[in-house]
């Protein structure tokens, strides 16, 4: 008998709950939420908007702390934001004084990697999602498809165990979007680490994912989970995709109309 691979998981979600003091009130936004996230696995975080999607990702990162219940990396319980959880955010938060290369550099230079070595460390990333010839380019002087490039070549630059990615590509065009899908595809299978992708886009999380979390309505739980066994790269309108889609898509309707 075959002995099963055994799954190191990276990320736990032990039974979280989130509510922020307002002044009209407590307000929560998430509740008793379980999830794990698993070695080297794109995990898609797939919820209406305003669902609370963001606020998990916050608390992964370490930018917010749960009120009930815990998250851990490693086991460990976390407390604060680690280098070894990248973020890449929907608004791109390039430094606009720095070039593309002094960008992606620059975690490696506030740990005092010397200049030849992070300048060789951070090319081999601005190589990976194609912006060479860019490294002297100003933020300014890039399309949005490039800066978030970037952005993603400065995170992965840092080498994390795992990349945090709250809807990338959100502000992007269609055609950007899906060009920056393929090209995201393309570098986690180059560079397999964790991934946990926010959207509440329905193809681009069936896309990229191995898996996807279906949330409810705010206060977010889990409403279902899908494990996605299409090959890659996937056809957006193969019949198993389309199929795919159309459950999914019923699941998220039917959690808001209990929200």
């Amino acid at each position: 008998m075959e002995q099963e691979r055994k799954i190191k998981t990276i990320i736990d979600c032990v039974n979280v709950g989130k509510v922020f003091q307002t002044p009209e009130g407590e307000h929560e936004v998430v509740r008793n939420l379980n999830f794990s996230a698993e070695e080297n696995e794109f995990l898609v975080l797939f919820g209406p908007g305003q669902c609370g999607k963001t606020t998990i990702i916050n608390m992964i990162a370490g930018f917010e702390s749960a009120t009930t219940g815990k998250m851990l990396a490693d086991g460990k319980k976390i407390e604060k934001p680690d280098v070894s959880r990248g973020v890449v955010f929907q608004s791109i938060s390039l430094f606009p004084w720095m070039t593309a290369m002094q960008n992606v550099e620059y975690g490696l230079k506030i740990k005092g990697v010397n200049k030849k070595e992070r300048q060789k460390h951070a090319q081999k990333y601005i190589d990976l999602v194609g912006l060479n010839g860019f490294e002297k380019s100003f933020p300014v002087q890039l399309s949005g498809g490039m800066k978030q490039r970037v952005g993603i070549a400065r995170a992965y630059c840092n080498e994390p165990e795992v990349m945090l990615m709250d809807e990338p590509f959100g502000a992007l065009d269609a055609q950007t979007r899906y060009m920056m899908q393929e090209e995201l595809q393309r570098i986690w299978s180059s560079e397999k680490r964790t991934v946990i992708f926010v959207t509440n886009n329905i193809e681009e999380a069936i896309y990229l994912a191995d898996r996807i979390i279906v949330l409810t309505n705010c206060p977010a739980t889990v409403k279902k989970e899908y494990r996605i066994d299409l090959p890659r790269p996937r056809d957006l309108v193969s019949e198993e995709f389309l199929a795919l889609r159309k459950e999914i898509t019923g699941i998220l309707d039917s959690s808001q109309l209990e929200g």
